[in-house]
């Protein structure tokens, strides 16, 4: 394994390695002041995905290990590209969990999208609303943060002292406009939230409190939010669409095949145990070879086989074959 790696893809949390990491090149250099406070954990989407992974083989190939670490010396995002079920979100978690990075800020993308969903919202009416009420009861209205909340890009973005890990999950189901909306908050690390930078400058406003994408308020000073660990961003695309060469410049390039071999083996394994491989072969084997060429397949077919034919040999231990025949398919309705 080579020493220079941090994120090594071995299954089991090593968060030590991340302060191995050197300094950020002097052009990815940036001065939040640093934001206290732990990350909340790891969550239930995280132990879905990755399953029971101690012990059980690497996960990544030497080409994948070699350009995440990249990313990560670099303080570049990373595009993953690939089919579906290749493991693009998976990676994610998978960063998170090795490095103790804690939660992953997951950002779904859809046609709707825009840049300032991933930013923060502002409930300008629900301020307006509960102004009136105040008024009528003779109080002192709410303060402007109660009403803003940094969404998963807005939240990575914080002067945390050690990076968030940031999910933008299908971003080529977007809209034309939101890659090139990325652009200045990826090279910047930085945006601005105009509600507050136009308080900034009366008396006992310049610091107000915000709702972050994990639920705790977190101080926003000035009306700017500024990064100092810039986040490990992973964005994945299932390769439906081009991006514009800027952004493409902006990243690094990771595309997965769909696993196999000893990758396949380690996932059978995180999910289902020790051995769990070995004693599922035939479904594996079919899973692998049976088939035309181009065929999609992904993974959780197989996941879903191994599960079922547990309980389906336990009962009628004829009919293993035929319940795997039914879930291992191909997803293109041409081969149905």
């Amino acid at each position: 394994m080579d020493d220079w790696l941090i994120y090594r893809g071995v299954g089991a949390p090593d968060p030590a390695r991340l302060d191995r990491l050197p300094p950020p090149p002097p052009w990815r250099v940036f001065t939040g002041d640093p934001l206290p406070g732990e990350p909340p954990p790891i969550d239930s989407s995280s132990t879905r995905r990755l399953g029971a992974r101690v012990g059980a083989p690497p996960t990544q190939d030497g080409e994948v290990l070699h350009l995440v670490n990249a990313a990560l010396y670099l303080r570049r995002p990373l595009l993953v590209t690939g089919e579906p079920g290749s493991g693009k979100s998976t990676l994610a978690h998978s960063l998170a969990y090795e490095l103790g990075l804690g939660r992953v800020l997951p950002w779904p993308v859809v046609s709707r999208t825009e840049l300032k969903d991933g930013l923060y919202t502002y409930d300008a009416i629900g301020r307006l609303q509960d102004a009136q009420l105040a008024e009528r009861e003779h109080r002192t209205p709410d303060d402007i943060g109660r009403y803003i909340k940094l969404g998963p890009l807005g939240t990575a973005l914080l002067p945390t002292v050690r990076p968030r890990v940031l999910l933008i999950d299908e971003l080529d189901k977007s809209d034309i406009d939101l890659p090139n909306d990325l652009l200045n908050v990826v090279e910047e690390g930085e945006f601005a939230l105009p509600e507050l930078e136009r308080l900034a400058d009366r008396p006992g406003q310049d610091t107000v409190h915000v709702l972050t994408d994990d639920g705790r308020r977190v101080p926003v000073r000035g009306g700017r939010i500024r990064c100092r660990a810039f986040p490990v961003i992973v964005m994945t695309s299932n390769g439906e669409r081009d991006f514009p060469a800027p952004l493409l410049r902006r990243c690094i390039h990771l595309h997965l095949d769909p696993p196999r071999d000893e990758r396949l083996a380690a996932m059978v394994q995180a999910h289902f145990g020790a051995g769990a491989d070995e004693h599922n072969l035939d479904l594996i084997n079919r899973f692998t070879s049976d088939g035309a060429e181009g065929e999609l397949r992904p993974t959780d077919q197989l996941l879903n086989a191994i599960y079922l034919t547990q309980y389906a040999v336990r009962t009628e231990p004829g009919r293993r074959e035929e319940i795997a025949d039914l879930l291992i398919r191909p997803l293109d309705t041409r081969h149905r």
